[in-house]
């Protein structure tokens, strides 16, 4: 079955291993993973790894996409630099195309209004609050959260925020989808066993 991409957004000190599981599994679920930056020139993540993205931020529709994932990075606490790629995560969710944000990236999101009138988390909630945004009693200590298509995590959940993409793609579910969080989040040996019998059958 032919899927629509899916975009990740990279930007310069962008938190490189916040979003490796879902990429990875996304890829061998089938879904091409296409990187987005602020235009095609190269950025450098926060662990050095250097990036050519293969289209620039201007570039990317919601009606070509399955999925917008931001990342975390330094830059989104420190100015604007970053906001137009808040904007974009409005576009996509107007047009009811999820959004996924990790980090410093849901910042962005509160920043934007996005925030103020779905469950939520981040790293913790005053993080979140020193923005002056509206959405504070929707804040939720959860290691990850899905509301109508936005899904948001903190900074030490790179596993659930995985979890919460695979739920809302259909990557995984049920059984399957738990094996697979217990495995990578848990160590659960058994979990593996699960997986395994699913790729078989699959």
């Amino acid at each position: 079955m032919s899927r629509k991409p899916v975009h990740l957004a990279v930007y310069d000190t962008y938190a490189d291993w916040e979003t490796g599981h879902a990429t990875a599994y996304l890829a061998r679920a089938g879904y091409e993973i296409r990187t987005a930056g602020p235009s095609r020139e190269p950025v450098t993540s926060i662990g050095g790894l250097r990036v050519q993205p293969a289209c620039a931020l201007d570039d990317v529709r919601p009606s070509e996409s399955s999925l917008l994932i931001l990342p975390g990075a330094d830059l989104w606490d420190a100015g604007d630099d970053l906001a137009p790629f808040a904007r974009k995560a409005r576009e996509f969710v107007d047009a009811g195309v999820p959004v996924a944000a990790i980090c410093g990236a849901t910042v962005g999101l509160a920043r934007e209004g996005l925030l103020d009138d779905r469950e939520h988390t981040s790293a913790v909630s005053f993080y979140l609050a020193a923005t002056g945004y509206g959405g504070g009693e929707r804040y939720v200590d959860a290691d990850a959260v899905t509301d109508r298509g936005l899904i948001t995590a903190g900074p030490t959940e790179p596993v659930a925020f995985a979890r919460e993409i695979f739920r809302l793609l259909g990557v995984y579910d049920g059984e399957v989808l738990d094996a697979w969080y217990r495995l990578f989040h848990d160590s659960d040996a058994e979990a593996y066993a699960v997986l395994e019998k699913a790729q078989a059958s699959g």
